[in-house]
């Protein structure tokens, strides 16, 4: 079952959140994608969104 679903959009780009409560998600900021099939070794919510915001600055 789907628990979140936000689209902010901004200036510079997009972001989309999805998360769901069987722990898939996907987070995307232009072309910056995080979801349950990428290789990214899940740990927390707080965790995924610090690496994630991380990642989206560097790109």
């Amino acid at each position: 079952m789907l628990l979140l679903r936000e689209t902010v959009v901004l200036e510079d780009g997009r972001l989309e959140i999805e998360l769901h409560d069987d722990l898939r998600y996907r987070l995307a900021w232009n072309s910056v994608i995080y979801d349950d099939r990428a290789q990214y070794e899940f740990r927390s919510v707080e965790q995924l969104r610090y690496d994630f915001e991380r990642d989206a600055k560097k790109a």
